[in-house]
């Protein structure tokens, strides 16, 4: 079925006009069609705007255009603008609102040809790890309908997971692409803060937020990673580097490469089937000529703490801007102040609530020295510690995550606990480096997909893409599909 096909087989199939971008769009619509009253990951999607992008472009492909991305339909997570689109962050706060422009991925998108369609469902605000707090219902992970697919991306794997889409966007703040990467068996990458422009993503935590791809193999990722990548003046926090042909890089050889196994991930709350895979993943590894090398990340433990306090501080003050005044809903109130609580009491869900007055606390008076500013010192002390890693290795081997997915509901009355689920993600994106998750094995009853993690330098993401392929490439797992 051509909605199971990757990017790279299609963009063979469309320049030989063995099939066309409707034949493809039309396969992903009917599996939506299919699947996703038990999965949920889309919120909405617009089959005719979708027919008609694809139409688009394979007037293009008729007219001799060829690109890897050209005709491709690839959906969206709801926290990116796409013009004329609804943009909810999956939070009733914004109501009806649509999207008056693109977000600089959609306009790199649209320019390469692909058909943009569809919102997936998210953690509102992308805050969350199991994408239960949503305004618009939980998705389901399609391995298992009663777990959950991992989050705040959650829609954005399983979209992928079961076949909806040949690829999606996501956002990662403290994992919520690599995680939910892991939890439904596909490839996610958090690239390198800087890398891929925040213009047009929904704020969550600005020093932290970065958008990447979600994909069936390795080759995808490098393929969709070079169209995002690129410095845009509108955001400032764009690095002006170059971008590689990442597919490039992709020669299966990693003879001669040090990969770090830092000891403070081999944690006792790691499950044992998960440890056992990430185990056999390293082996693998070094079977094909890498050397692994026990590193220490000393900061791990205080990573966490430091996260949620940075991230929530960021949140307070980004979401300050949603009061019922400017746009999305509005309950109205006597005065403005009963007007601000009434909106954002009914507007904002519990988790995002939670975070808003932990952010608010950490940055008050009496309580800033304290809490923010000693995080953004530990914050500096974990990013050296990776600094130092890289100075005698090449990249970074973990778990993912410490368990496969958990049922619907397990941890939802926790908060510790489900904030514990990215205790291996989050440290990646306080220092800042581009991290990728790719399939490394599964549980076995039920049987659940497992994540292996690799961590890169700076603007490393050549090297992580290298390794990962040569691992996947080696391995069956990638090839394994979700019982629909």
């Amino acid at each position: 079925m051509l909605n199971q096909s990757t990017i790279s087989d299609l963009a063979t199939k469309l320049a030989k006009r063995e099939t066309s971008s409707r034949e493809v769009t039309q396969s992903c619509l009917d599996q939506i069609a299919r699947v996703d009253g038990q999965i949920h990951a889309f919120i909405s999607h617009d089959d005719v705007d979708a027919l008609a992008q694809a139409d688009a472009a394979d007037k293009r492909l008729a007219a001799g255009e060829r690109g890897p991305l050209l005709g491709v339909p690839i959906a969206i997570k709801d926290v990116l603008a796409v013009k004329d689109q609804p943009l909810n962050c999956c939070s009733k706060i914004l109501g009806k609102f649509t999207s008056p422009y693109d977000a600089t991925v959609i306009e790199k998108l649209k320019a390469a040809g692909a058909v943009v369609f569809g919102r997936l469902n998210m953690d509102e605000f992308a805050m969350g790890s199991s994408t239960e707090n949503s305004a618009f219902g939980t998705t389901r992970n399609p391995w298992a309908l009663d777990r959950i697919p991992g989050g705040s991306s959650g829609g954005s794997a399983a979209a992928v997971a079961a076949d909806q889409c040949i690829a999606s966007l996501g956002s990662d703040t403290g994992g919520s692409i690599r995680q939910p990467a892991a939890l439904c068996g596909c490839v996610g990458l958090k690239p390198t803060y800087g890398r891929v422009s925040r213009y047009g993503l929904v704020a969550f935590a600005s020093s932290l937020d970065q958008i990447g791809p979600f994909t069936k193999d390795v080759r995808d990722s490098a393929i969709l990673l070079e169209t995002l990548s690129g410095h845009d003046k509108r955001d400032s926090s764009s690095v002006p580097q170059p971008v590689p042909n990442y597919a490039a890089a992709l020669d299966g050889n990693v003879k001669g490469l040090k990969l770090g196994l830092p000891k403070e991930y081999m944690i006792g709350g790691l499950d044992s089937e998960v440890k056992a895979a990430v185990d056999a993943a390293v082996k693998q590894l070094e079977k094909l000529g890498a050397e692994i090398v026990e590193i220490s990340l000393p900061h791990t433990d205080y990573a966490v703490a430091t996260y949620y306090i940075i991230a929530t501080a960021e949140a307070s003050a980004n979401l300050a801007r949603f009061d019922g005044i400017r746009y999305g809903a509005r309950v109205d109130g006597a005065d403005p102040i009963e007007l601000y609580g009434n909106t954002r009491g009914q507007g904002f869900g519990p988790e995002v609530k939670r975070r808003i007055i932990l952010g608010t606390y950490v940055l008050s008076s009496g309580y800033y020295d304290a809490y923010y500013l000693r995080a953004q010192k530990v914050r500096t002390l974990i990013r050296q510690d990776f600094l130092k890693a890289f100075e005698k290795v090449d990249a970074i081997v973990t778990p993912t995550t410490p368990t496969a997915a958990f049922k619907i509901g397990e941890k939802s009355d926790d908060p510790l606990q489900m904030y514990l689920s990215d205790i291996f993600t989050i440290s990646c994106n306080l220092a800042g480096i581009p991290g990728l998750s790719l399939p490394c094995g599964f549980t076995k009853s039920p049987k659940l997909p497992i994540g292996l993690q690799l961590l890169g330098k700076p603007f490393g993401e050549e090297m992580l893409l290298k390794i990962a392929h040569a691992y996947e490439q080696s391995t069956p797992f990638h090839k394994e599909k979700a019982p629909l």
